[in-house]
């Protein structure tokens, strides 16, 4: 054998025993690479727990409306932000509300009229959404409909019948049977000549102090719900009222009827409500292409702070 020959059987030898140029013989196919650090695995799921409840608990947390008391500023199949730092912190603005319910605030702020607020009443465990109006040391009276506050009646303006989709397949969930939402609106469903079915509802603005103004929906006389004897706002509550006059169990009921029972606490307001991201329609399915078509088009981004008239324009 010449040495060039003995050279070119080295070289194959060589590269025979090779992977990707480095020799097989340090590679072993049963080597599992280095074990699994489980605690370390551990303390990251924990800490990005620990981060997504303390976002949710002291900056801002998503929300779903499920009834139709906020109507129409706020729909079934909104989805909203509320900030949870405008009112400072309490038991209410922990996330599930892990913490006993206490009276206790820390950084404490009034909400101002027109506010929409989280609340969780004295007799469940679950968020209501409403409106502040009225504040601390507030008298407040119902009559006829109109709030009568400190004596003076809230001014409330007829405006044109405001028009809502009539969505048929928005599904209410917050009795112990799921619903359809606008079963008690059947009266006021109408079709344009498009074809497309809507519900024209009775529409007030109401104007509080300040010029905090919104629109409300009256459809009905209802003695019960429409008078309430004067009372006086304790200090460190509010009074709270849903935007639907006629279907909201606001502070106006006992709690006995799933009411707020009267004024609530400020520790118990767990956060303000401030805008809406997207809102679905009820027709969403299993498939996400679904998720688009049920999309309301005019109402992601929406704010919800009230809008504020100023004396002489």
């Amino acid at each position: 054998m010449t040495e060039d020959q003995a050279a070119e059987t080295i070289c194959a030898d060589v590269k025979g025993d090779t992977e990707y140029g480095v020799p097989t013989s340090a590679v072993s196919a049963e080597d599992p690479g280095p074990p699994l650090d489980w605690i370390g695995e551990i303390k990251g799921l924990f800490w990005m727990l620990f981060a997504v409840l303390s976002f949710h608990s002291f900056i801002a947390k998503p929300f779903y409306i499920p009834s139709i008391s906020m109507m129409p500023n706020l729909l079934v199949g909104d989805r909203l932000v509320v900030s949870k730092f405008p009112y400072g912190f309490n038991w209410a603005s922990a996330s599930f509300h892990v913490f006993p319910r206490s009276t206790r605030r820390f950084l404490p702020a009034t909400p101002g009229y027109g506010d929409i607020v989280i609340v969780v009443p004295r007799n469940r465990t679950d968020d209501l959404i409403k409106r502040v109006v009225a504040l601390p040391g507030d008298r407040i009276a119902v009559v006829n409909g109109q709030i009568v506050l400190n004596g003076k009646a809230v001014p409330q303006a007829v405006e044109p019948n405001v028009q809502l989709a009539a969505d048929p397949q928005l599904m209410c969930e917050d009795r112990a049977v799921p619903y359809h939402c606008y079963d008690e609106f059947a009266q006021f469903e109408r079709k344009l000549p498009s074809g497309r079915k809507v519900l024209e509802l009775p529409t007030l603005r109401e104007t509080l102090p300040g010029g905090a103004t919104y629109l409300i929906i009256k459809d009905r006389i209802d003695p019960e719900a429409d008078n309430m004897a004067e009372i006086t706002v304790p200090m460190g509550h509010v009074f709270l009222m849903g935007d639907n006059r006629n279907h909201s169990a606001d502070s106006r009921f006992p709690t006995e009827r799933d009411g707020l029972g009267g004024p609530v606490p400020l520790s118990d307001v767990g956060g303000r409500a401030e805008f809406i991201t997207f809102s679905l329609n009820g027709d969403q399915g299993r498939s996400p292409y679904s998720f688009w078509q049920a999309l309301r088009g005019g109402r992601s981004w929406s704010s919800l702070r009230p809008v504020h008239i100023v004396k002489g324009k």
